[in-house]
This record gives C-alpha cells, structure tokens and sequence, in this order.
C-alpha cells in the first residue's frame, strides 16, 4: 500500500476512536441536542423514489478526509456545549480537545477590526482620515484613483478602499519572512504582489487580504507596538481569549498544543502548518470555544450590556454596512436582522464563525483541513436545523447539498437533486448560476473529468449567456485533450463576453499562436 495511502488509513483509524469527545459547558439538557446534531448532520430529502441521505459528522469527516474539528454552540448569547472530534494530526492518535488550537484564516480580521476599533474610541484613530497621515514605516502609493477619495481606516476594515491582493498564500515553516513593507511592496521574499490601489477608494466592495495588512501597519505605526502584544492589549485578555494569539512562527509552548493542517487528501501539508505575517488579515491562532466569546461579547456590546472591548455605540457602527454586506470586519446578512459572521482558510485550515445578535444564537467551528468549511457548512446548518435558526443562506446550501450527494450517491444523483432544487420550494435551497460551475470545477480538480463536463454541459445548457459557463467547459475540454471542443466552448465564451482575455489567451495556446 503506498505510504499515503497507509496515513489516510490510519488517519481514519484514528479519527474513528477519538470521535465524538465532547467537553466543556454541557449539561443533561445540552446534551441531547449535541448527540442528535452528531448523529445526522446530513438529513436530507432526494426526491421522488430515491432514499433520504443521513449522514453523522464521524461519517462525514471521513468523506471528506479531515482530521480534526472542533465547534462551540452559543444559544441566548452563551456557549450551551462544545465538541471535538477526530485528532490533532492525520495518521496520529492525538485526539483534538477544546483547547486544541487551529488557525482562523480570515476570522482574523474581525478579531482585529476590533482592535482597531478600540484605538479609534481611545483617540488613537480615526474612521474617516487619510491612513497616510498616520502611517510612519510605509505609505500607500498615491496615483489617479486617489485624486479626490482617500484610503481610510473604514475602507480597509469593509474590503472598500480600491486596494489589491485578496489573500495570502503564508510561508513553509523555516522559510525567511518578509516585512511588511516589503509584503506591501511585494518585494522579495514576499510571495505575493505588491499593495496597490487600482479602483476609486469608497466605490466598490472588493476582499482585500492586502488592505487589511496596511490596517496591521496602521496600529502598529501609532502605538509603537508589536501586533501580537497590541492585540493581546486590545482584546484578547480583555475578554479571556488566552489561548489565542496572532504570534508568528507560533511559540513552542503554544505549538504543543496546535493541529496540524491537511490538504484536501487528509494529508499533512509540509511543516505542519504556513506562517503569516499578514497577522491581522490571517495570524490569528484560536479556538472555537475564544471565538464564540469574541462573538458573543460583540452580541452582547450591540445591546449595551457589555464593554470589555467596545462601546454600543462603536459596535453598531461596526455591525453597521459600510457597502453592500459588508461592515467594519464583519459581513452582514441585510436579509437577517443582527446577523453578522466570517469565514476563515489558511493552509490546511477552515474555520467559520456566525452569530445574531438579535437571537443570541452562534457557532464557532473550526477544522484542520482544507475540506473544513464543506464540513463545517453543514454541521452550521445542523445545529441551525436543531436550535430552529433562522439560518439559511440558499445558495451555499445548495451547493453543499450537491457535494456531498455527488460524493456519496454519484454526480447523476446530484444532478437529478439540482433539478429539485429548481422547483418551487421554502427557501431553503436556491442553486444560481455558480452553483454547477463550482460544483464542476471541484470534480475536475478531484480527477473527476467526465463527470465534470456533464456538469459543466448542463450548466451551459440552463445559463445559455454565460461566458463563465461556457469557459469552465473549455477548460474541462482542455484537460482532457479535447481540443476542438475546447475551442468552440472558448469562441463560445468570446461571443458572449468579448473582453473575456482569457478565453483569448487560451484559444491561441490551444492553437500554438504565438
């Protein structure tokens, strides 16, 4: 048996012992709801003469290959249970624990937002002022888009300020770590392009892993602080968030007790886990149960009843969107009434975090793999189906929906259940144009490929005007040597979308144009 294939086996092995350990604020009452929410995650109808799919989260870890995961239930704005499952590292026996620390990804930002938050109620910041009057190490590179609009701290904090570089990629473990500046200046060893403005400050949401860094700089730059310490100043030992930090390399006494990440295969990614120096866009080290009190103390400061970090006041403006769904570190539903919530990757981890602070109900979960969130969508919905939250988010469920029936039942099924999902129904799933296009994708990156371009056919066939539908075809065509039909799909594209540049580039790669 090859030697990956013998650690996913005994990552499994090992994943079914430490299942189902729970620990931490449960009682009689709680556990019911825990123990029926683990034993069917997935409880979902088919249609027509085809069984009900039920699946338990040890089962479904399993599907997906992830090793460990953990989660904290908050119901009337306190932790109710928590669980965790399966083991800090694949192939070993470790069992993950409550104190178990993954990394947050993107959750990050929230965690910091408040930070920054705090230093504009001390005096120290301003919202609306140009970050550059503040800035002392570096300085954003003013061009023609910053004529009349500035970067502010409110546009970095709601992904509003024109700035580029959505995400961070981290760095191996040993590997030389660039500073900031030259993370911002994209300059070497930094792995990712340089922080630019490219669009009109204010006019457009676009993520900004790389406008968030600058925010990083900003709080450094007016306190003279590290921002692991200023963020342990700032929030988290204010609120008792003491496992956590933005340390980066993690600390040895606080690595003993880290997951390790998993690729999408349930294997260990090299070195255990990435370093980011994009501290407060993705450093954050945690755990389910900190972030859960991070997010109930921000319920709770919404409704005055609790300032550890921040006033009423400052939080509504925080829960408040600047553009679109998007607040200040925070999204927000405008459909759902104090809903607010992140979503969190870095190497080999996923993390999401939810919580209303109308209802006073939330989770916080969190895996060390890079199937993570496909496994903690469903578990959210879960524990939404069992507390009876107005929780649905149609679109995302439905893709997830169609995941694990494709990955369990076969794509004809999922197909078959993507036309249920068409008719007329509650509200529960709603499939849109990037749902069969995700999905495809997902079977061509697992070397699925027929059954991609079934998918990604069908597509094509219920958004007949789409450039992306008839583009990911091309690239399904392509990858299987299909060369004349992956052409026609990219003219295809082209004919729809006549700026579509990468359906030109391709066209002339398949066609050996120089």
């Amino acid at each position: 048996m090859p030697a990956r294939k013998i650690a996913v086996h005994l990552a499994m092995a090992a994943l079914s012992l430490c299942v189902a350990l729970r620990m931490g604020a449960q009682s009689k009452t709680s556990a019911a709801p825990a123990e029926r929410i683990e034993a069917r995650v997935v409880d979902l109808s088919l249609g027509g003469n085809e069984p009900p799919l039920r699946l338990g989260l040890q089962r479904l870890m399993q599907l997906y290959q992830v090793p460990g995961l953990s989660v904290a239930v908050i119901d009337g704005f306190r932790i109710v249970w928590t669980g965790a499952y399966g083991v800090m590292e694949a192939a070993s026996a470790r069992p993950v624990t409550p104190g178990t620390l993954f990394q947050a990804g993107s959750i990050s930002k929230p965690v910091a937002a408040a930070g920054a938050l705090r230093l504009v109620e001390q005096g120290r910041l301003s919202l609306d002022e140009d970050v550059n009057s503040r800035l002392q190490t570096w300085k954003v590179p003013e061009n023609e888009f910053t004529r009349t609009e500035k970067v502010t701290l409110r546009r970095l904090m709601s992904h509003t300020a024109g700035l580029t570089v959505g995400g961070f990629p981290g760095y191996e473990t040993g590997a030389h770590i660039p500073t900031l500046a030259q993370i911002l200046d994209g300059t070497k060893p930094a792995n990712t392009p340089a922080v630019r403005i490219d669009l009109v400050p204010g006019t457009r949401v676009r993520y900004s892993g790389g406008g968030v860094t600058v925010e990083q700089l900003l709080m450094m730059d007016v306190t003279g602080k590290p921002f692991p310490a200023l963020m342990r100043e700032l929030v988290l030992d204010r609120i008792g968030m003491t496992g956590s930090g933005y340390e980066q390399p993690l600390p040895p006494a606080r690595a003993a007790v880290a997951a390790s990440g998993a690729d999408t295969g349930g294997k260990t990614i090299p070195g255990r886990w990435h370093v980011y120096p994009e501290m407060a866009a993705a450093g954050l080290w945690t755990t389910p149960t900190d972030l859960a009190n991070f997010a109930v103390e921000i319920a709770l400061s919404r409704h005055g009843k609790s300032n550890r970090i921040l006033s009423e006041k400052i939080t509504a403006l925080m829960l408040t969107p600047v553009l679109g769904e998007a607040g200040l570190g925070f999204f927000l539903d405008p459909d759902s009434p104090g809903e607010f919530g992140h979503n969190g990757a870095d190497e080999g981890f996923q993390s999401l975090l939810w919580m209303n602070s109308e209802t006073g109900k939330g989770v916080a979960i969190m895996a060390n793999s890079d199937n993570g969130n496909a496994v903690g969508d469903l578990l959210l919905r879960a524990v939404a189906r069992e507390y009876g939250w107005n929780y649905k988010d149609p679109e995302q469920g439905a893709f997830g929906a169609l995941m694990v029936v494709a990955k369990t039942r076969g794509t004809a099924a999922a197909l078959r259940l993507y036309t249920e999902f068409q008719k007329p129904g509650d509200g529960t799933y709603r499939v849109a144009e990037w749902t069969l296009d995700r999905m495809g994708h997902r079977l061509l990156d697992s070397g699925q490929n027929e059954d991609a371009i079934g998918v990604f056919r069908r597509n094509v066939r219920e958004y007949p005007k789409s450039a992306r539908a008839c583009d990911s075809l091309g690239d399904a065509y392509a990858k299987t040597g299909q060369k004349d039909l992956a052409i026609h799909s990219y003219e295809m594209s082209l004919q729809l979308d006549p700026n579509d540049q990468r359906a030109t580039d391709r066209i002339r790669d398949l066609k050996g144009i120089k």
